[in-house]
C-alpha cells in the first residue's frame, strides 16, 4: 500500500482536485442542483483525498526518520571519538603510571646500591632459538657499555650479560643463553654453586645452579642470587627460584633448576651496570 501511494501520490491528489473543480464548476452552473452529483464526486473523491493524506504523513515520516538518523550517525560518531579520547587517556595514564613506577623502583635500586653506574637503554630485539638466547639493545660503547657488562631491570633482577658491542648498540647473552656462567647462591641455606645456562633447559626459559655442596638442602621456591665470586659480577642480584633439585646421570654432581626472576619476552627497558665497587 505504501509503495502504491509513493508510486502514484502526485497523481490521485491531482485526481482529487480535478473532481473537486467539477464538483464545484456544476454547483455553479445548475445552481444547488448538483448536490446528488457533488455527493457522487464528494463519495469518490473522499478515499482519493484520505489516501493522499496519508501519503503525505507517511513521506512526512519518513522525511523525520531519515533526517532523526542522520542525528544519530552524527551523535554516534561524536561518541565513538570521545571513545577513543578516553581510551587514549588511560593509555597515556597507565603508561605514565608504569614509568613512575618504575622511576621509584630505579630510585630504591640506586640507594640500595649506590656504587652502580648505571646507564639505560631499550630493548631494540630479541633472538629466541634452539641455540641462544640474546637481546640487543639501543646503546653501546658510545655510552660507555663494554662486553661483561651486567643488565638488570629497575628492580634489580638479573637479565644477563653483554657479550658484544658496537658504537650504537650491544648484544646481551641473557640468564638463560647457554654462555651464562656465574657464581650464584640461595639465600636461606647459603649453599653457593654455579649458575650455567644448559640446552634443553633454555628451550623451557630455565637455567641451572649447578655444583651444590653435597649437604645442601634446598627445597621449591628458593631465592638464588648472584654470589659475586670471582669479582666479575655485582652480588646480591636476583636471579630466581628453584625449581627442584636433582643429580647428574654420573651420580656425581647436584644441581638445581632455576626459573628465572626476569620475564624475556615483556622487557623494553633495561639498565646496564657499566661499574660497581667490589664487596669484599
Amino acid at each position: 500500500m505504501k509503495d502504491f501511494l509513493r508510486q502514484n501520490g502526485i497523481l490521485l491528489l491531482v485526481i482529487a482536485l480535478l473532481l473537486s473543480i467539477l464538483i464545484g464548476v456544476f454547483s455553479y452552473v445548475m445552481g444547488g442542483e448538483a448536490d446528488f452529483l457533488s455527493n457522487i464526486a464528494t463519495t469518490v473523491a473522499s478515499p482519493i483525498r484520505n489516501g493522499v493524506a496519508a501519503a503525505a504523513d507517511w513521506a512526512e515520516g519518513v522525511y523525520g526518520y531519515m533526517f532523526r538518523y542522520g542525528e544519530v550517525e552524527r551523535e554516534l560518531a561524536d561518541l565513538r571519538a570521545q571513545v577513543r579520547e578516553l581510551e587514549e587517556k588511560v593509555r597515556q595514564g597507565e603508561e605514565a603510571s608504569r614509568e613512575n613506577e618504575q622511576l621509584r623502583q630505579l630510585l630504591e635500586l640506586k640507594e640500595r646500591r649506590r656504587s652502580f653506574d648505571l646507564e639505560t637503554a631499550k630493548v631494540t630485539a630479541r633472538s629466541n632459538s634452539n641455540w641462544e638466547s640474546t637481546l640487543t639493545l639501543s646503546k653501546g660503547s658510545s655510552d660507555g657499555i663494554q662486553a661483561g657488562d651486567c643488565v638488570i631491570t629497575e628492580t634489580g633482577v638479573l637479565v644477563g650479560v653483554v657479550d658484544k658491542t658496537g658504537i650504537n648498540w650491544s648484544t646481551v647473552s641473557t640468564v638463560i643463553n647457554t654462555e651464562t656462567e656465574m657464581g650464584g647462591i640461595v639465600t636461606r641455606t647459603y649453599s653457593a654453586g654455579v649458575l650455567e645456562g644448559d640446552f634443553s633447559l633454555m628451550n623451557q626459559g630455565k637455567l641451572k645452579l649447578n655444583y651444590l655442596p653435597e649437604g645442601a638442602q634446598l627445597v621449591t621456591g628458593d631465592e638464588v642470587l648472584t654470589s659475586g665470586r670471582g669479582d666479575m659480577f655485582p652480588s646480591g642480584l636476583e636471579v630466581g627460584q628453584v625449581e627442584g633439585v636433582f643429580t647428574d646421570p654420573s651420580g656425581q654432581i647436584r644441581y638445581a633448576v632455576i626459573v628465572p626472576s626476569v620475564t624475556l619476552d615483556s622487557l623494553i627497558e633495561v639498565f646496564v651496570i657499566k661499574n660497581f665497587d667490589i664487596t669484599e
